[in-house]
């Protein structure tokens, strides 16, 4: 199989290094509107920008979102799907997704991460390095949980939501839609929809007014 991969910035290339690690990819390729090199530093292929996704529609096999924007991610995965591509959920053979959880399409698990029984990962998720999702977690499309960030049980995260590096939730919490959580939190109580909560325990700093931007690497 040939997987067409949008943006070849940290996390696309990531995305790229997944994907081979599995076996089940005989190739990768890149869309990307910031590069002008035909070529990543690791010799992947650039084929084209973004706007030219419908144009490779009947060379590639399957699609990724490789941009750390979770709004960005989620358009792209739905503009290939209308075009219809295969939108794969990608995890990495050193991960451990529990048979009995489940992962929704265009969402990565990376290497050392760990989604547990009942986990609930929906479509366009980012599961990063070493983080874990313990039993009967539900994450909205297009979470993030950064590397070495760890969920306990049955914590509840809304849609495009970001949770930092190395920050931690209790079990039975609950965080909002649009919401972040900084790096190094601990989460020891609900955080609303559009905050931005830090420090041990977590409190809010800040409240998003507007759709969360995050990295587009």
């Amino acid at each position: 199989m040939r997987l067409l991969i949008a943006g070849a910035g940290g996390h696309g290339r990531v995305v790229a290094d997944t994907a081979l690690a599995t076996g089940m990819y005989s190739s990768v390729a890149f869309l990307d509107d910031r590069d002008s090199n035909p070529t990543t530093a690791e010799g992947w292929p650039i084929v084209g920008r973004l706007d030219g996704l419908a144009d490779h529609s009947r060379t590639f096999d399957a699609f990724a979102a490789g941009f750390g924007d979770a709004h960005l991610r989620l358009d792209l995965l739905a503009r290939a799907r209308q075009m219809g591509f295969q939108c794969v959920a990608i995890v990495h053979p050193r991960a451990s997704v529990s048979a009995y959880s489940t992962l929704g399409e265009g969402s990565v698990v990376i290497a050392g991460a760990c989604v547990n029984v009942g986990a609930r990962i929906g479509a366009g998720c980012i599961i990063n390095t070493g983080a874990t999702v313990d039993h009967d977690c539900v994450l909205a499309e297009g979470v993030h949980v950064c590397p070495g960030a760890h969920l306990a049980g049955n914590v509840h995260v809304g849609a495009r939501s970001w949770f930092g590096i190395g920050a931690v939730a209790r079990q039975g919490i609950r965080i909002g839609a649009d919401a972040v959580v900084g790096a190094g939190a601990v989460v020891v109580r609900d955080v609303p929809d559009h905050a931005v909560v830090m420090g041990n325990p977590a409190r809010a700093r800040a409240q998003r007014s507007g759709v969360l931007r995050g990295d587009r690497n």
